[in-house]
């Protein structure tokens, strides 16, 4: 019996509370939390990493910024194609999940947090030395570390007590103020500090920077790319239209690369290279845009951008940081409620609905990192982690393009060629290369990148495996547990998902139906079931894979998922998942999709047995004739890798019938 009213309500109830207060509130912000969460991640990599490029670039450090920005342009388009097709919080990681496997889907998230814990580290770690703007000793050794530890706790108590609308508009507001002061500086260093000649002339290609340095350099540039990670957490919650996806990601093009360009090209004409060196990456190193600031000779015009950028930094540090603490807890709630890390690590606070246990733990591995007072250290192990996550996102999108053709996304990357049934993005192909070439330069050119990031990413591996056998489970198939069994610690609510093959037909209301009765017998009291309602396009041979459906046939289509999703999420905790599946042959076809989503229970309208029979000189079959069943459904039995539900039709049309095939 389908849910009523009440139980709808029931589970929207249930919903809400285990998402918590900060989800309510993200959905009503839309565009602005974006447009926030990456302004905060622009504005703290200009003030953390322009030492720590300028110090290995040089004078080129323009030109690596312009590639890191090129590279953030390229990968913001796949994270937006990537959440437009699969809205889920994880990024990379849920990318990985459904171009690959769960296998690939911990390795792209586990490296993603390993980046997260140092751009908090390098941004808490920063602040104390734009505090020196107003307090001299604020950079030395105490100061330094007990501002980083306050940082790390205010970050860690705000995470906690969850996210607000005035929040993340308070954080949008800073990002305008901040860039408001950005360009100011940017005006006046080019009207006063006006050299060219000083960037020219100190460069000796291949030996002022050396190629090594400047790749390296042009990599180190890429933290700001942690910020569409932190934004991809939004994904779900925010709704955001075509229009607005597309302004997003042409305002961020445009907004990284002025900033990078114009504020490099002026930092090194306020102070510039000599004898093969920059102050920008020595004295100035944790604090660069005070050594701009610095280099102005009227005292007033001094003076005022100096304190003017320490107060803003700090702040929009700060600010950043707890964005990246927001982005960091999301994905350890993402991976918890996959049973890719232990769900302990998940767990949510009862009062806020916030991963606690992840933001307490994530706060001590970064104090951790800060008290070293390495940086340059932190920014070899970061680049190790980015490039290794942001190519698999990259890779993942590509394939997904292939797996799933007949996707209508809210955005799809620019410049796409045919290729073998779908269609190629070339954007995306260019952000792969890119992001292989970087991660190959780290483990080549750094090698306390190599180390600590193998140790980190082989630490993670053994956790995964030793967990998902602990736990009996397959290494890469999904398996997942409900927001509120993380909240509620509730014994044994976990499920794989089920599939359903929609056909468009009558039969649909009765299958789907099915499906929700048994996720709701066999689910634990807060489980939650995925079903995977696929409709499958037939091909015949005698036309490529790509082609043309007719117009009138994907409205149907698009009808029988929307129902079927309708019907399904009837069922108190049924979430139902739409999707289209071109192939050869239907009995394959579901086979195969089976297979590759790992789930547990296929449920099938089982087709009529054909009336033809004789021997194959006539067309028809040897032996005996199947009494329950026709071909499609026979070789769904012989060939799925999990239990098989059938509901069909009798001869004479009356009711259903069920059977179980193991």
């Amino acid at each position: 019996m389908r849910g009523s009213d009440g139980a709808r309500r029931a589970r929207s109830r249930l919903r809400a509370e285990a998402s918590g207060a900060e989800l309510r509130v993200v959905r009503g912000l839309g565009e602005p939390a974006l447009f926030a969460v990456a302004a905060s991640a622009i504005g703290a990599t200009i003030y953390v990493a322009l030492g720590l490029v300028a110090g290995d670039a040089l004078a080129l450090t323009p030109l690596a910024f312009l590639v890191a920005a090129i590279f953030f342009v390229l990968t913001m388009m796949t994270y937006v194609e990537g959440n437009s097709r699969h809205a889920e919080r994880g990024g990379a990681s849920t990318f990985a999940r459904y171009a690959f496997n769960e296998l690939w889907s911990f390795i792209a998230g586990w490296a993603i947090l390993l980046d997260y814990l140092i751009v908090i580290a390098l941004a808490t770690f920063a602040i104390s030395h734009y505090v020196a703007a107003f307090w001299g000793e604020a950079g030395s050794a105490g100061p330094e570390l007990l501002i980083a530890a306050g940082a790390i706790a205010f970050i860690a108590v705000t995470n906690i007590r969850g996210l607000s609308a005035e929040r993340m508009r308070l954080v949008l507001r800073i990002g305008l103020v901040n860039t408001v002061l950005l360009g100011a500086l940017t005006i006046a260093a080019a009207i006063t500090l006006w050299d060219p000649a000083a960037i020219v002339d100190s460069v000796d290609l291949g030996n002022t920077p050396e190629w090594d340095e400047f790749v390296f350099a042009a990599v180190v540039a890429c933290i700001v790319l942690t910020g569409l990670e932190a934004a991809s957490g939004f994904a779900g919650e925010i709704r955001v239209g075509r229009a607005a996806l597309r302004r997003v990601v042409i305002v961020g093009a445009g907004g990284v690369l002025l900033a990078f360009v114009g504020v490099s090209i002026v930092a090194l004409m306020a102070v510039p290279v000599e004898n093969g060196a920059t102050a920008l990456g020595e004295r100035y190193v944790e604090a660069p845009l005070l050594g701009v600031a610095s280099a102005f000779d009227e005292a007033g015009l001094r003076d005022t951008f100096r304190y003017a950028i320490g107060a803003t930094a700090a702040v929009v540090l700060l600010t950043a940081a707890q964005g990246q603490m927001l982005g960091l807890s999301r994905l350890a709630y993402s991976l918890a409620t996959n049973r890719q890390i232990p769900s302990a690590v998940g767990k949510l606070g009862s009062r806020h609905s916030t991963p606690y246990v992840t933001i307490i733990v994530a706060s001590l591995l970064t104090f951790a990192l800060v008290i070293p007072r390495d940086v340059d250290f932190l920014a070899g192990i970061f680049a190790f982690g980015a490039m290794l996550a942001f190519t698999i996102a990259h890779v993942a999108v590509i394939v997904m393009r292939f797996r799933e053709p007949d996707s209508k996304p809210a955005f799809r990357i620019p410049l796409s060629i045919a290729v073998g049934g779908a269609s190629l993005p070339l954007p995306a192909v260019a952000g792969a290369l890119l992001g292989t070439a970087g991660w190959i330069s780290v483990i080549v050119l750094h090698d306390d990148a190599l180390l600590y990031g193998g140790l980190w990413m082989l630490a993670g591996l053994v956790l995964y495996v030793v967990y998902r056998k602990t736990q009996g489970k397959s290494l890469v198939k999904r398996f997942t547990i409900s927001a509120e069994a993380l909240q509620k610690d509730l014994p044994g609510a976990e499920y794989g998902s089920i599939l359903v093959p929609v056909l468009g037909t009558e039969l649909d209301d009765d299958i789907v139906g099915t499906a929700g009765r048994l996720a709701r017998e066999e689910a634990e009291p807060g489980e939650e079931v995925s079903i995977e309602a696929i409709y499958f396009i037939e091909i015949p041979m005698s036309l490529p894979i790509n082609a043309r459906v007719r117009d009138d046939r994907r409205a149907e289509i698009k009808n029988a998922l929307a129902r079927a999703k309708r019907v399904g999420e009837e069922y108190e905790g049924v979430n139902v998942h739409p999707t289209t599946v071109r192939t050869r042959t239907l009995g394959a076809g579901i086979v195969e999709e089976a297979r590759r989503r790992g789930v547990e229970v296929i449920v099938l309208a089982a087709e009529r047995p054909t009336r033809v029979r004789g021997g194959a000189l006539l067309g028809g079959r040897g032996g005996p004739r199947d009494k329950f069943a026709g071909d499609m459904t026979r070789h769904v039995l012989e060939k799925a890798p999990c239990r098989v539900v059938l509901t069909a039709a009798p001869a004479d049309d009356e009711g259903t019938r069920e059977g179980v095939a193991p």
